[in-house]
């Protein structure tokens, strides 16, 4: 049985407001099935070393050619529209009555 891939866009780091490493398409293995706790320390380990491997397209398209060229089954995971709220400065001092 081949392995299963996913397509995704990911998400923007919480620790910062930049949206630079949101931008490329990422491709990586979906199988997850292998996991273990280690007892003794606590970290998560895998029997299989493709897990964390990741590859970055810069468009969608791109990562779906590669995809179909080496016949692998994948699935695409649209990004969500992000909501803006536009706020300023001064309206942590606006009195509310």
């Amino acid at each position: 049985m081949k392995n299963s891939f996913i397509i995704f866009k990911p998400a923007k780091s919480s620790m910062q407001s930049g949206l630079l490493n949101t931008k490329k398409w990422c491709f990586t293995n979906l199988s997850i099935n292998e996991s273990y706790k280690s007892p003794k320390f606590g970290w998560d380990g895998s029997t299989n070393p493709e897990k964390k491997i990741e590859l970055f397209f810069e468009t969608l398209d791109e990562a779906k050619r590669f995809a179909q060229l080496n016949n692998y089954n994948y699935k695409v995971i649209e990004p969500l529209k992000r909501k803006i709220i536009k706020k300023s400065y001064a309206q942590n001092f606006i009195k509310k009555s």
